[in-house]
């Protein structure tokens, strides 16, 4: 959905796109990656009892990794069992007592850190999650029952299905790609090895000024944009040209960067205020729609010059000749008719 007629000029002009993250290159939702059960003999506890008392704490919260991983326990068709004394710790855990096999049995689920510090050292398999975790840059909560930490789940964001495609697409097309997060280093590091940005063009822990600050200092700066001229005069002067940047961004936290951009798009399934500071909506939940858009307003707008200039050749031949007296108005009037159908059928070459 275009929101300004006037992005239509510049889009043909974009050689620089910056991604937020969240929701633009990644699906937006959290999900559960990886869950890990170390077994302990003492607890004498199986996979499905602990998803069901999992289950029964999780349900229960509407933080967004408990709703991650309800949903995957949903799925994996896990019961609930009964659990009482519900207890919640901001940036801890939850925790509760669950009726497994008979006995109340003290459930806690949090980090790492709360978790240990009402646990004994946590088995291999728990260390080793802990770590595939923080190297993926997603959240890892750790689940004990009386007091021996006995799963780990790690939940995270997962990566647009055609992200990789879109940028490689992007780069094939000469455009330079940055990625800006608020997340932590590692997350931003491996979501940008996945779809191909380079390091040196990856920013995390980034605030909503931050942003503003990275789209204003590429606004600054000289284009590498390579495009394919006839020779290399014009490639030289093209190369002078500022930066022109597009923003695409879902979150309110990209409603600044995407009002001080060239041109941004916010994602469909985004925010009302990102929708709102947007130039471009894009309807479609994916990437390759961002490209579609800069290939429609390049399409249309060779498509008005090339009916603006058939019109002014079109009446600058056509009118002296007719002021001549020199045409039949009959014939007159099936060229103008014949010009028009022209316009027309041209402007309907866009769809294609």
């Amino acid at each position: 959905m275009l929101r300004k007629t006037g992005s239509l000029e510049i889009a043909s002009t974009i050689n620089t796109v910056v991604f937020d993250k969240t929701g633009t290159l990644t699906q937006g939702e959290m999900k559960v990656i990886d869950f890990t059960f170390s077994e302990n003999r003492a607890l004498s506890l199986n996979l499905s009892d602990l998803r069901s008392a999992v289950h029964a704490i999780e349900s229960e919260s509407t933080h967004p990794i408990a709703k991650a991983i309800t949903r995957y326990l949903i799925a994996h068709d896990s019961g609930k069992l009964p659990a009482t004394d519900f207890d919640s710790t901001t940036g801890a855990g939850v925790a509760a007592r669950v009726r497994i096999n008979g006995k109340e049995l003290p459930v806690i689920i949090g980090t790492p850190d709360s978790v240990l510090r009402a646990t004994l050292a946590f088995p291999n398999e728990i260390t080793q999650a802990i770590s595939r975790a923080h190297t993926r840059g997603n959240t890892i909560s750790i689940v004990a029952v009386d007091g021996i930490a006995i799963a780990a789940i790690e939940v995270g964001d997962t990566m647009k299905p055609d992200a990789r495609d879109a940028v490689t697409a992007l780069h094939a097309a000469g455009i330079e790609t940055w990625l800006i997060t608020g997340d932590h280093e590692s997350a931003a590091i491996e979501l940008a090895n996945a779809v191909g940005i380079p390091r040196e063009r990856t920013i995390s822990d980034a605030r909503p000024e931050n942003k503003v600050e990275l789209i204003k200092k590429l606004q600054s700066e000289k284009s590498s944009h390579i495009t394919k001229q006839k020779n290399s005069a014009q490639h030289n002067k093209n190369a002078q040209h500022n930066k022109r940047v597009l923003m695409i961004g879902d979150g309110i936290n990209d409603a600044a960067a995407l009002v001080a951009a060239d041109l941004s798009m916010a994602m469909g399934t985004g925010t009302d205020t990102a929708i709102s500071s947007a130039d471009i909506t894009l309807m479609r939940p994916t990437l390759y729609a961002a490209l579609d858009a800069l290939k429609l307003s390049t399409k249309t707008l060779r498509t008005i010059k090339g009916n603006l200039l058939w019109a002014f050749l079109y009446n600058a031949i056509g009118i002296p000749i007719a002021a001549l007296g020199l045409l039949d108005p009959m014939y007159a009037g099936a060229a103008m008719a014949g010009s028009s159908l022209f316009v027309v059928l041209n402007s309907l070459r866009i769809k294609i």
